[in-house]
């Protein structure tokens, strides 16, 4: 293992923000990541960099998680079983499963980041999240070196949330994911229009997972910038879960406000749509503003600072809140 000093994580983090690591090294395996936890306290993790704004140097030892590897756990006739080390990148493992003809994760295609980073924000798509397909997360401890597995239920996970965003936080590195997926018999969801949409202009009508998976990879380069193009970190911003008397008095004032229900007390509102609806899409502030097809993606159009960044974020949120009373949250981790 060696620290190398004085790294620029600008490759490091798909925003291409360019802020210092005073101490960087790269992992390649769970043995020298416990033998690296016991000696240093103080770290700072980054494996994809895809949902993360860096606004400042990094004085604490970056440690960049970079295992690969898929084994196959068991299989039976209608599923399989895997297990994922956190360096791989999640696109290529989406990409690998279909290959294979295994199924429930074509919804997530092109979503940027590695294997590791998917529980922790419980990733999601097209009506599909990761946790419907997650068996365990293995992690190591910070605190002991040891090894600690956490079953799906222990993962506490919610809409864009786990035990890793709350509790254990901090605590704990996620050195793999296990699945379980479809071997046949493919459960496709296909109900969101722009889905229907794409495989209707193709004139699929009995759709297989790669049909699905082609599908999302079309909408989402359609909507959203590639990170090795524009640094960009996805969606910015979570859609607001809201309550039903604020939605019908919103839904007076703007009647075209759409809306996804979620319990009989809460509705779901897309952020991008209240975005747009403030005057932000498109907006370009220097190099930096919010991306001219989706007004969920902020992005960074060249030598943006991280701070440059936050402060559009915090303009958009103070002009949602006015707007519309909303209380827009963040997404990805603000450093």
């Amino acid at each position: 293992m060696e620290i190398q000093q004085n790294i620029s994580l600008k490759n490091y983090n798909t925003f291409g923000i360019d802020v210092n690591a005073k101490r960087f090294i790269s992992i390649r395996s769970v043995h020298e990541l416990q033998q690296l936890v016991v000696k240093e306290k103080s770290i700072f993790l980054i494996s994809g960099g895809s949902n993360m704004l860096l606004t400042k140097d990094i004085d604490d030892l970056v440690v960049h998680i970079n295992t690969e590897g898929i084994c196959i756990d068991r299989e039976d006739e209608n599923s399989v079983y895997l297990t994922v080390n956190s360096g791989e990148n999640w696109h290529d493992f989406v990409l690998w499963c279909i290959d294979q003809n295994y199924g429930g994760i074509e919804n997530l295609s092109l979503i940027p980041g590695n294997v590791g980073t998917c529980p922790i924000q419980n990733i999601g798509a097209y009506g599909v999240e990761v946790k419907d397909v997650i068996t365990k997360v293995e992690a190591v401890s910070i605190e002991t070196g040891k090894l600690v597995q956490f079953s799906n239920t222990e993962c506490k996970f919610g809409y864009r949330n786990s035990i890793f965003k709350n509790e254990v936080k901090g605590k704990y590195i996620i050195t793999s994911v296990s699945f379980k997926l479809t071997k046949k018999d493919h459960v496709l969801n296909t109900s969101y229009g722009a889905i229907e949409t794409e495989l209707a202009s193709k004139n699929i009508t009995n759709p297989t997972i790669k049909n699905v998976s082609d599908a999302v990879i079309a909408i989402r380069q359609s909507k959203l910038p590639d990170p090795k193009e524009i640094g960009n970190s996805g969606s910015f911003f979570k859609n607001p879960v809201i309550s039903i008397s604020l939605f019908e008095n919103l839904k007076e004032q703007f009647p075209n406000i759409p809306s996804y229900p979620v319990s009989d007390e809460e509705i779901k509102v897309p952020a991008g749509w209240l975005i747009e609806q403030s005057g932000f899409k498109g907006k370009r502030f220097g190099d930096y503003g919010v991306h001219e097809k989706q007004a969920l993606v902020l992005v960074n159009y060249g030598n943006a600072s991280g701070k440059d960044i936050y402060k559009l974020a915090q303009q958009i949120q103070n002009t949602i809140k006015e707007n519309f009373k909303i209380d827009l949250e963040i997404e990805v981790n603000v450093i």
